[in-house]
């Protein structure tokens, strides 16, 4: 159990570093970080790279970082968080069927210019304001959890600007949500999950404890039946009958998982791979119930119909929506988010672009606002990384310079197919375009080695590549992942 004791009280020093998980930069880079976060970066000038100025560090930002032209541009990114969030394997790092390391990819190695061209930058900070007129973005640096540092303003002049600052958790204005659940987008979410869920098992186990607050403490609440909720489902179902089971003898009989979800989980899925989950969930052990969450307390929330649900961890996975600064933006909207065309443009201003889950196409284009996925993220940075490339080579990167250049072909989506596992060795993959047209659907265990592999090749980096190979190979074979063990 020591060990045990050491990972819960590491874990819970993760607010003092969780903008900088999983890698904290060194004095000297933070020093210089100040330099030029105080005296702020001025417009460029003709013996100067153009500067592409992205805003955010998911998907699409660090996509189209990754793909443009630094012998053309210099780029500047400014995110809260220094490194990209391998999303979709987050549930299995809360459990420890992958480490937290493996799912985070840092900036500087997405963009090595970042890290080594003296006039491109990382900045730890969030964007508070935009001037459309001038070129300048207005900053704040982040700071959470260090006390000694106050955090300050800068601005940063841009002659391409691209919006690639995401969405935010969607609570529906449900009264405590925001105090007491755990949301699962971040490595800080993860880790505060798995450092919740190995402290409860240990109090659920102290002399004097009721059966009553036992079962408490030991039920798990997901609130969502998309694909994150039903995947975070699987995963700790499987951790609970692998793991708990074994080291926890005592309390093994109280601890259980239930699922909460307004319609039908994984409604995109096509309905027979939705039966299969449900029959897999069930038979793993996860309570399946619909509902509406109308009210979240400390330790239990409150259903539509007055049905009081007790829990120790409770987990919301519900959707995204704008936030706060796209909010804040004066720009068209499409359903909240930032209204683009089909080159990614924001029509009613000049050299900025917006991608990722924070923009949808405008009515007018005559293109449906697409849905918050990776994969739709990926392909636009991809998509724009080329199109900067190519503007920037024919004397457009400046700012003001592109108004009447030909951008090409517009941006055009494909859906790929969606994917989810559902526990152990067993996955769902819905390769049709959409809900109503034709194409393969599989469930089982070869579902589950394409939704593996598939993830294995979408891995920015080779390191987190042997990483995560690593893991699940070990898992496959030991029949679990030795960091469990």
């Amino acid at each position: 159990m020591h060990w045990l004791k050491n990972l819960i009280q590491l874990s819970s020093t993760r607010s003092s570093f969780k903008s900088l998980t999983p890698v904290s930069p060194s004095l000297t880079q933070l020093l210089q970080f100040s330099v030029a976060a105080t005296s702020g970066l001025e417009p460029t000038k003709g013996d100067q790279k153009p500067r592409v100025v992205v805003l955010g560090s998911g998907w699409a930002g660090c996509r189209l970082m990754k793909g443009l032209d630094t012998s053309i541009y210099d780029v500047v990114c400014v995110s809260p968080r220094n490194h990209m969030v391998f999303t979709p394997l987050l549930a299995s790092t809360c459990v420890g069927t992958l480490e937290f390391r493996s799912v985070a990819e840092p900036i500087g190695r997405i963009q090595p210019a970042i890290s080594s061209e003296p006039d491109s930058y990382f900045y730890l900070a969030n964007c508070t304001a935009v001037d459309f007129a001038n070129h300048v973005v207005s900053c704040q640096t982040v700071t959470d959890g260090v006390d000694v540092l106050e955090p300050w303003n800068f601005k940063i002049s841009y002659d391409k600007l691209v919006i690639a600052s995401g969405a935010q958790a969607m609570t529906f204005g449900i009264k405590g949500v925001m105090e007491h659940a755990i949301f699962l987008r971040e490595v800080h979410h993860a880790q505060e999950i798995r450092r919740k869920l190995l402290l409860n098992l240990m109090l659920s186990d102290v002399p004097g404890v009721t059966e009553e607050e036992k079962r408490r403490l030991l039920h798990c609440v997901v609130v969502g039946g998309g694909p994150t909720g039903v995947e975070f489902s699987g995963e700790l179902s499987d951790f609970i009958m692998r793991d708990v089971h074994q080291r926890y003898a005592h309390v093994k009989d109280y601890i259980h998982v239930t699922l909460i979800e307004a319609n039908e989980i994984l409604s995109s899925f096509d309905d027979r791979l939705r039966v299969y989950a449900i029959k897999q969930l069930t038979k793993s052990g996860v309570r399946l119930v619909r509902g509406v969450v109308k009210d979240v307390q400390p330790e239990k929330i409150i259903l539509s119909d007055g049905t009081d649900v007790p829990y120790g961890l409770l987990v919301w996975s519900t959707g995204v929506g704008p936030s706060p600064f796209v909010n804040s933006l004066d720009l068209p909207k499409a359903r909240g988010r930032i209204g683009i065309d089909e080159w990614l443009r924001i029509p009613s201003v000049q050299d900025v672009f917006s991608i990722g889950d924070c923009s949808g196409f405008l009515e007018s284009t005559g293109k449906q606002v697409l849905p918050a996925l990776a994969q739709v993220a990926e392909r636009q940075g991809k998509y724009l990384a080329g199109l900067l490339n190519r503007l920037g080579k024919e004397g457009g990167g400046r700012a003001n310079s592109a108004k009447d250049m030909n951008l090409g072909d517009p941006f055009m989506y494909k859906h790929l197919g969606s994917m989810a596992t559902v526990g152990r060795y067993k996955a769902l993959v819905d390769l049709r375009e959409s809900k109503a047209g034709k194409g393969l659907s599989l469930a089982g265990f070869t579902s589950w080695l394409i939704w593996r592999s598939a993830y294995l090749t979408r891995v920015v980096s080779w390191r987190n590549r042997f990483y995560v190979a690593i893991n699940w190979l070990t898992t496959f074979i030991f029949g679990r992942d030795i960091s469990r063990i």
